[in-house]
């Protein structure tokens, strides 16, 4: 069994809430259960690609500390990003267990924020643990929070491996309605990107022509095309940035046309076809559509990996390389497709 610790807090000597996932660490080590840590203030710049460490977990513990009021804006980040780009069927079988220790006041405040936010993702709660301690030394010695600690921490064992049912929530009503109006392809840089030219009328209007423009070429190489998949390779040839120095080779196994497009890239040399790679160094499973999206510049590698139309396996910087060296959507950004 594995459980997933997040900590967003800051870190600090002294900071209670570190007291508590220490000792529950080493309990449900000596419980044969295997624990990972995410210190989320570490993790800020790549917050966004946290919740896909949910995914091998069988549950997990958000912990973090009141210093003033509420749980902090790393907490804050990490729980908008699962929002925004989380697994919900990985999410919907995950069970949580809040940690919120208070240095001024709120902590119950603060439990009850965590549990309702994993209820709002579609997850389920268990016990979890909350208190005021102003200094972390309180905690550690005192025998009797010490058991306390203790108890709760074997009570979360229980429950995540035994499967606790709970009753039906009405948070998954708020999550099914809300949840509408954020599907998009978008990781949250490009979402951002995307904002700032949204109440730019001609701005919108160009790009209006620009992917006209896109579309109709496709739609040529569609219909004069030799063989029925000639306008993929002939994309990417097009759109295709060399990296120095870079010795590349890409999989993209197509599961619905039951092909794979393979991408050996060779500093400034791109070779494409379709055919078994050996030994590839990523490899991606997608959809037919997923690909089209990517290639018509409506969606990128890494934005399809994030709200989990690829699967990857391979070095991740070597996927995220893939949108740097085939810029489909920056390209249609910038003006339309652009030739090498």
């Amino acid at each position: 069994m594995k459980i997933n610790i997040y900590y967003g807090g800051r870190g600090l000597i002294g900071d209670p809430s570190l007291t508590v996932i220490k000792q529950m660490t080493a309990i449900l080590d000596e419980l044969n259960v295997r624990v990972e840590r995410y210190d989320l203030f570490e993790q800020k710049t790549n917050i966004t690609k946290l919740p896909q460490t949910l995914k091998d977990a069988n549950g997990i513990i958000l912990a973090s500390t009141v210093e003033w009021h509420g749980v902090g804006g790393y907490m804050a980040s990490f729980l908008d990003a699962c929002w925004l780009y989380g697994d919900k069927e990985k999410i919907a079988d995950l069970y949580m267990a809040p940690v919120v220790m208070s240095t001024t006041y709120g902590e119950k405040e603060g439990e009850l924020d965590l549990i309702k936010a994993w209820l709002s993702l579609g997850g389920i709660t268990c016990q979890g643990i909350s208190g005021y301690a102003p200094e972390a030394s309180e905690l550690e010695n005192n025998e009797v929070y010490r058991t306390l600690i203790e108890k709760t921490t074997e009570n979360i064992y229980r429950a995540i491996s035994k499967r606790a049912q709970n009753l039906p929530s009405s948070a998954g009503v708020v999550r099914e309605v809300t949840y509408r109006t954020l599907n998009t392809s978008y990781t949250q840089q490009e979402t951002e990107q995307l904002s700032e030219y949204a109440a730019d009328e001609k701005y919108v209007e160009k790009q209006k022509e620009d992917i006209k423009e896109l579309a109709d070429f496709f739609k040529g190489k569609l219909e004069n095309r030799t063989s029925p998949d000639d306008s993929i390779p002939a994309a990417f040839q097009a759109h295709f940035k060399p990296r120095a120095g870079t010795d590349l080779k890409y999989k993209l196994t197509l599961k619905d046309a039951g092909k794979s497009l393979t991408l050996r890239v060779e500093g400034k040399e791109l070779v494409t076809g379709y055919g078994e790679a050996v030994n590839p160094d990523v490899e991606m499973t997608m959809d037919a559509d997923t690909l089209m999206e990517i290639v018509e510049g409506r969606s990128t590698f890494q934005g399809g990996f994030m709200n989990g139309k690829i699967v990857s396996r391979g070095d991740f910087a070597n996927l995220r390389l893939l949108d740097t060296m085939f810029p489909f959507m920056q390209d249609l950004l910038s003006g339309g497709r652009q030739e090498n």
